[in-house]
């Protein structure tokens, strides 16, 4: 290991802590020539050491620690150990939810920076976003196929975001043959159908698998608006809990299709289910203008802030949808809405939504707060693995 990264005084804080980023202005040296995803030692001001990380020229985060053990070398059985602590750390959820779809990896929360990897069936799809995480792909690969063997296991970096790292978006097969689609998962006794090849992220949002549970519990004999449905997984749980009518809305024709299979699928009634191709801000308006009313409401948008300049915009796009989504709850009416924004703290969230209570008119509780399935673990020293955000509130 011949390259050695060397920071300006009292900028060790944060490795201290271990938290796995060292960006570029806390750098005084580099010894060596390092090159895109190399492995090199960080040292303080005192030549210390510090940590073992994957260097990454292009990005402000010009570093990101892979362990902070000196004695750790960073190969294919480093890359088989952390993602078997990965495992056994999810083994009770995934035996409890029945899950044949699960997050084995959730990046720097698994210690593993710029590594996600998620399991459909018998399908390991990776997501490598780091510098780091492309040097090692074949040692990756070498250590899934050692864990899961006789698995697929194929890419989806196709993310613009690699662009920071120097790296061009790809995708496909990196071990095995290409998935036969769709591919089958199960949640809580539901089938789910997942795109490996074109769907969202890695094909489906695992995150959301507490929050669909939390629904079901809100749809007895109710009406139901599931609003950016996507492959209409929320509506399922509301069929199976007995809702009288639910309505799934999303711009993807193709996202809604599959929602409809989605219903076949698990053999629920089709005739309860409506899906409507719309945008969802247009369609709650005419909604509110119609004097249409819903029991329930589920209000899952996509993420509105990638940098902290949207911010401020992001705050006013979950206002204006949560304010006409109140608007159009019957009175003592159910809204289940979430901010997948890392960007968008809890509290901040909260009172977004609750200025949306104001502007609409209505009185506002919160019962309950949702986040992030258990297979997206946070770790202690990485805070910002924290970013899925849900309020469960009664509207009046």
């Amino acid at each position: 290991m011949s390259s050695a990264v060397y920071l300006q005084a009292g900028r060790d804080k944060s490795l201290k802590r271990k938290h796995p980023w060292l960006f570029s202005k806390a750098i005084k040296k580099i010894k060596g020539k390092p090159g895109l995803g190399d492995t090199v030692t960080i040292h303080d001001s005192e030549g210390k050491y510090l940590a073992t990380a994957a260097y990454s020229p292009h990005s402000q985060i010009r570093a990101r620690v892979w362990s902070f053990d000196e004695k750790e070398i960073i190969d294919q059985h480093f890359f088989e150990r952390r993602l078997r602590r990965a495992l056994e750390a999810r083994s009770q959820v995934i035996e409890d939810g029945g899950l044949t779809g699960y997050r084995l990896c959730a990046a720097e929360s698994d210690y593993l920076p710029g590594v996600t990897i998620d399991k459909f069936d018998n399908v390991l799809v990776c997501q490598l976003l780091s510098a780091g995480a492309e040097r090692h792909k074949g040692e990756i690969v070498g250590a899934l196929m050692a864990i899961f063997p006789g698995s697929s296991i194929y890419e989806r970096s196709d993310v613009d975001v690699r662009t920071k790292e120097g790296l061009e978006p790809i995708k496909g097969v990196l071990w095995g043959s290409e998935p036969t689609q769709p591919v089958l998962i199960e949640e809580n006794g539901l089938k789910l159908e997942v795109d490996i090849l074109e769907g969202h992220k890695t094909g489906f949002y695992l995150d959301q698998r507490d929050s669909r549970a939390a629904l079901e519990r809100f749809s007895k004999d109710k009406t139901v608006l599931n609003c950016f449905s996507y492959t209409g997984t929320f509506s399922l749980y509301a069929l199976r809990g007995g809702c009288k009518h639910v309505t799934n809305v999303d711009v993807s024709q193709p996202a809604l299709d599959t929602a409809k299979r989605n219903v076949e699928h698990n053999n629920l009634d089709l005739n309860k289910v409506d899906f409507v191709k719309q945008d969802v801000f247009k369609l709650l308006r005419q909604y509110r203008d119609e004097g249409k009313q819903f029991d329930t409401i589920v209000m899952d948008p996509p993420k509105f802030a990638d940098n902290k300049a949207q911010l401020t915009g992001a705050c006013r796009g979950y206002k204006d949808i949560n304010m006409i989504a109140m608007q159009i709850l019957k009175p003592g009416g159910t809204l289940l809405t979430f901010s997948c924004s890392g960007l968008m703290e809890q509290n901040l969230f909260q009172k977004v939504v609750a200025d949306a209570a104001l502007d609409a008119g209505k009185d506002l509780l919160i019962m309950e707060r949702l986040n992030q399935a258990a297979d997206h673990p946070i770790a202690g020293s990485y805070p910002e693995g924290f970013y899925l955000k849900g309020l469960i509130c009664k509207v009046y």
